[in-house]
């Protein structure tokens, strides 16, 4: 290489852009700290769980730029004239300098929480929360030690709900503060308690007249209205961050007055917003064929899934949530029957498996396959055992190079309220499908615990948002459970048809039947017709003994404590041969108390029976035993039973 004038030569050598190569950055010429810092922003923006793309000639102007100018620091950089992709590069890159250069208190001093100080990432959020909106220094410290606290106590949240409202709660108090008290609420000290009332009559007005909000607004710039619902998340948060603050001593070093805590209302529960099933209309087109075919054409045309995912919820009664993140392995045969994994935890726990329809299992099934048609597309190979595993079945198509990632609750209500619009049935939601399922297995005579089991809940009193079933209706099944006593030839054997549960239709006949053909007895039934019709029992009423007498759900309690007598009387026995003659006497009846119970936990229904006691005087007054009929009505259902039945049913 040859030149005439070198210093020339030297000074255009380090102002020339260097040249652009495949797959590689050029840092050359920067300065040790900005290519350090270069380096970094680099390799952590490839352990982002969903990066975004970042082109190679962008990265490369970024260099370039930082080059020119002689920067000693990338915080150096005005990028305001730069161009999108360059901007994005260098803010991403300036956010995660942002975490290491500041430790959490400078971030205190800021405003900003980072939850990444503190090893939390919430999914599909950033990990930077900005308080900065709260005028009052005090109330957005007062949020950011409590949210801090939050951030390192055992019971942190999975998600980044309650972080919103705090800071929602927290701003509209700082600009009410700001506009209502003296010196605009910055001096702590000169807060009293009807400031606090000023600022909660102020929230109920405005969810009363449906005016806008002083400090919040959507996203698009839009003032957020304030609602039953808003007005209970301010109060409830607000008054929780008052109270941390109260028992920490804080307040007090504050000079905050008592007053001005205690004045927000205690106990605002929000309002319960319960669902509905649809109603028959609504659901015959939300299932029509024509319909669910124009979903996939008109509102998925890059067949994402919706279809499979709305026929899906449709079918199994799931959690949106739960249709949403199912792996790609979450289908299986087991005994040739077709079965569905999910994750009914929320923590990522994919092992909790219902029956489907063969329907719905040959439309994921095929689901399946476009997946995997995908990934090969993409990638050029099939994936392996491994990565099918991780791999999502409703992938994500953005930010989602490897498709473990699914599709967002947001992105499916975007298409699904567009088709519910089209169909003008008014402002149905996906979560009702849930409601619809409990209620065609109530109808269909599904007691509460197996609604509770199948839809995945907890306890009975979290199913009883889905389902509506009363007391006495679960006592009217447990008449219904019937067990041979302990004189039989096999005691405890179930005397009902099968442990599936009855219709109502079915229960309905059988009381009658069972009004007529029995009459109550100590701890039981008989059956015996000629004492059912008046007669005297020709065994000197001996019930215990006799093939006549049956047991029901409702005497589980009576016999109970009969097994507690009699090992009392065994363990108080003079010798063994005493005992173990005991034990042999009542070995029968132990027998029949066992067959009870099985049976009553076949149904689903031992909880409820040993909550059940019709032997004490006070229930012999319930509505069960009060309930009369009259002679004709009951003849007629008998006769009508005895034709339908047969002779076989009628013993």
């Amino acid at each position: 290489m040859s030149y005439q004038d070198e210093q020339a030569f030297r000074r255009w050598c380090a102002s020339a852009e260097p040249t652009p190569w495949p797959a590689q950055v050029n840092l050359r010429g920067l300065r040790p700290l900005l290519r350090a810092e270069l380096q970094r922003g680099l390799f952590a923006h490839t352990q982002q769980p969903r990066p975004t793309r970042w082109d190679g000639g962008a990265i490369q102007k970024l260099v370039n730029t930082c080059r020119a100018a002689g920067m000693n620091s990338l915080t150096d950089l005005a990028i305001g004239s730069s161009d999108r992709c360059v901007r994005s590069i260098s803010g991403e890159i300036a956010r995660e300098l942002w975490r290491i250069y500041r430790t959490p208190a400078d971030a205190r001093e800021t405003g900003m929480l980072d939850t990444e100080h503190f090893g939390v990432r919430f999914p599909r959020r950033t990990s930077c929360f900005d308080l900065t909106a709260i005028p009052q220094r005090w109330l957005r410290d007062l949020a950011w030690d409590y949210l801090a606290g939050l951030l390192q106590s055992p019971r942190c949240p999975r998600t980044a709900s309650s972080f919103d409202n705090v800071r929602r709660g927290c701003v509209e108090l700082g600009v009410f503060l700001a506009v209502d008290a003296p010196g605009g609420g910055h001096d702590a000290t000169s807060l009293r308690g009807e400031h606090m009332r000023r600022f909660v009559a102020d929230q109920r007005r405005r969810e009363r007249d449906r005016l806008p909000s002083l400090g919040i607004t959507k996203a698009g710039g839009e003032p957020s209205m304030v609602s039953a619902t808003t007005r209970g998340l301010v109060f409830n948060s607000v008054r929780t961050v008052m109270r941390d603050a109260l028992d920490g001593g804080v307040a007090d070093r504050l000079g905050l007055d008592r007053q001005f805590v205690t004045a927000l209302p205690a106990g605002e529960g929000l309002p319960v917003r319960t669902r509905r099933p649809f109603s028959d209309e609504v659901a015959r087109a939300l299932a029509d064929e024509t319909n669910l075919r124009r979903l996939a054409e008109h509102h998925d045309p890059a067949d994402h899934g919706v279809r499979d995912i709305w026929e899906t919820l449709i079918a199994t009664g799931r959690r949106i949530g739960e249709v949403l993140e199912v792996r790609w392995d979450c289908l299986g045969r087991y005994g040739g029957l077709a079965m569905f994994w999910h994750d009914q935890t929320k923590v990522g726990n994919f092992d909790a498996a219902i029956r489907i329809p063969e329907r719905v299992y040959g439309r994921l099934e095929a689901r399946q396959a476009k997946t995997l048609e995908r990934f090969t597309a993409r990638h050029g190979y099939r994936p392996t055992g491994e990565q099918r595993a991780r791999l999502a079945l409703f992938p994500s198509p953005n930010r989602n190079p490897h498709g473990t990632v699914s599709l967002s609750k947001e992105w499916f209500y975007g298409p699904f309220r567009a088709w519910v619009a089209e169909l003008d049935l008014g402002h149905p939601v996906p979560h009702q499908a849930r409601h619809t399922l409990a209620t065609n297995l109530l109808r269909h005579g599904a007691t509460l615990t197996h609604i509770r089991r199948y839809l995945g809940q907890v306890s009975d009193r979290m199913a009883e948002h889905y389902v509506h079933l009363a007391h006495s209706d679960l006592e009217q099944v447990l008449q219904h459970v019937w067990v041979a006593g302990p004189g039989t030839a096999n005691p405890g054997e179930l005397l009902t048809t099968d442990t599936t549960p009855l219709t109502q239709a079915e229960a309905q006949a059988l009381a009658i039947d069972l009004s007529r053909r029995s009459t109550p007895a100590e701890g039981g039934f008989c059956t015996f017709q000629p004492v059912v019709d008046g007669g005297t029992c020709p065994w000197n009423l001996d019930c215990h003994n006799c093939d006549k007498f049956v047991l029901s759900g409702a005497d589980l309690l009576y016999w109970r404590r009969k097994r507690e007598q009699w090992r009392l009387l065994a363990e108080g026995a003079s010798d063994d041969a005493t005992a173990d003659y005991l034990h042999q006497h009542f070995e029968p009846t132990a027998r029949a108390i066992d067959g009870l119970e099985k049976a009553l936990a076949g149904l689903g229904l031992l909880d409820d029976a040993l909550a059940l006691d019709l032997r004490k005087p006070q229930d012999y007054f319930h509505r069960v035993w009060s309930t009369a009929f009259r002679a004709r009505d009951l003849t007629a259902a008998c006769a009508e039973a005895g034709e339908t039945n047969g002779p076989s049913e009628a013993g």
